[in-house]
C-alpha cells in the first residue's frame, strides 16, 4: 500500500480502513519548543550533552521564527497537479525566496548566543551568495550530502524544513492509502523519515514513519519493513533493555535499519530529538554491517 494526498473533497474522513489516518500534520505551535525541551532533557546524562544542547538551540530559534516570519502560499494548484506523486516533492518544487528569509532570521536569532566556532560559521552562511545557498539547499535536498559542508547543513536544513513544514500545514489535503510502492518516502514532499514512532493517544500503538523535512508523518504497518516491505526477517535492538524507548528494526533483506521511538514508555520521546541522542545505537547497528534509512537533520552522513 502507498499514500497519496488527495484534496479533502476528494475523501471525507482521510482515513483508512481500520479507521487509521494515514498521515499526520504537525502541530507548529508546539512542535519546536516541545523538541528543544526534549533534547535539553535527554542532554542531562548524555556524553553528547554539548551536541544536543546545540540542538536544542536551533529548535528554539526555529520556533521564534515561525512566529515572526510566518509563510502564506496558495498550493491548491500543487494539489491538484500532483496525480498521485507527492505535492510538494522536494526534489522538484519551485521554492521561493522566502526559506532564504527563514535561514536570514535563524542566523539573527542564533548569533548572539553562539560561540565563536560557530558565529564564524553563521558569518560566512549569512554572507554567502544566494545562488551557493540555494545550490546548497539543492543538494541537501537531492541527498548528495558529501557537497554540503557539515558545519553548515544544521543550519541549511532547519530553514528548509521550516519552511516545508509550513507549506505542510497549510496544504488542504489529506491522506487516502493506495496500491502502489514507495511507502519509504513522505507522501507530502517525498522525503525520508528520520526515525519512526510508535503512538499514543487515538492512535494508540500504531506506526508512523516521521518526515526528515516537512515534520509529516504517514503510516507503515509495524509487521512490515519501513525501507523493502518485507516481512520475514525483521530483528530489534536496544541499548539498555526491552523495555527501552528507542530501539532500531534492522531488516536481513535489505540490510537497511530505521530507528522506532516508543511513546508508550516515554510520552514526552520525540522522533528527532531521541534518535539524535542515541548514537551509540547507530554505531551498533553499523558494526553489525546494517545501513541506516533515515536520517537525523542535526546529523547529516558524510557521503
Amino acid at each position: 500500500m502507498s499514500i497519496q494526498i488527495v484534496p479533502q473533497d476528494e475523501l471525507a474522513d482521510g482515513k483508512t480502513a481500520g479507521n487509521i489516518p494515514p498521515v499526520l500534520f504537525a502541530n507548529l505551535k508546539t512542535l519546536y519548543q516541545r523538541r528543544a525541551d526534549r533534547l535539553r532533557t535527554l542532554a542531562e546524562d548524555s556524553p553528547l550533552d554539548g551536541y544536543l544542547n546545540f540542538a536544542a538551540t536551533i529548535c528554539d530559534a526555529q520556533q521564534r521564527v515561525l512566529a515572526t516570519f510566518p509563510l502564506e502560499i496558495d498550493l491548491s494548484e500543487e494539489l491538484q497537479k500532483a496525480a498521485g506523486k507527492p505535492p510538494l516533492d522536494c526534489s522538484l518544487f519551485p521554492r521561493t525566496p522566502h526559506w532564504l528569509v527563514l535561514l536570514d532570521a535563524l542566523i539573527v536569532q542564533l548569533k548572539p548566543d553562539a560561540d565563536e566556532t560557530v558565529r564564524g560559521v553563521l558569518e560566512r552562511l549569512e554572507h554567502s551568495p544566494s545562488l551557493q545557498r540555494e545550490m546548497m539547499a539543492t543538494q541537501l535536498l537531492n541527498q548528495d550530502f558529501k557537497h554540503v559542508p557539515a558545519d553548515k547543513a544544521p543550519f541549511i536544513w532547519a530553514a528548509l524544513s521550516l519552511y516545508w513544514a509550513q507549506m505542510a500545514a497549510q496544504l488542504r489535503g489529506v491522506g487516502r492509502a493506495d496500491y502502489g510502492e514507495s511507502r519509504q518516502f513522505c507522501p507530502v514532499c517525498g522525503s525520508i523519515p528520520v526515525s519512526a514512532v510508535i503512538a499514543l493517544g487515538a492512535n494508540n500503538g500504531l506506526r508512523y514513519l516521521h518526515c526528515n523535512l516537512c515534520e509529516s508523518e504517514w503510516h507503515v504497518v509495524r509487521a512490515k519493513c519501513s525501507n523493502c516491505d518485507e516481512m520475514g526477517n525483521l530483528h530489534y535492538w536496544s541499548i539498555d533493555d526491552e523495555q527501552a524507548t528507542v530501539k532500531a528494526e534492522t531488516c536481513d533483506d535489505c540490510g537497511a535499519y530505521l530507528k522506532v521511538i516508543y511513546q508508550e514508555k516515554d510520552p514526552q520521546a520525540d522522533a528527532v530529538a531521541d534518535d539524535l541522542a542515541t548514537l551509540l545505537l547507530d554505531d551498533r547497528m553499523e558494526d553489525k554491517g546494517f545501513i541506516g534509512s533515515g536520517v537525523n537533520p542535526f546529523l547529516f552522513p558524510a557521503g
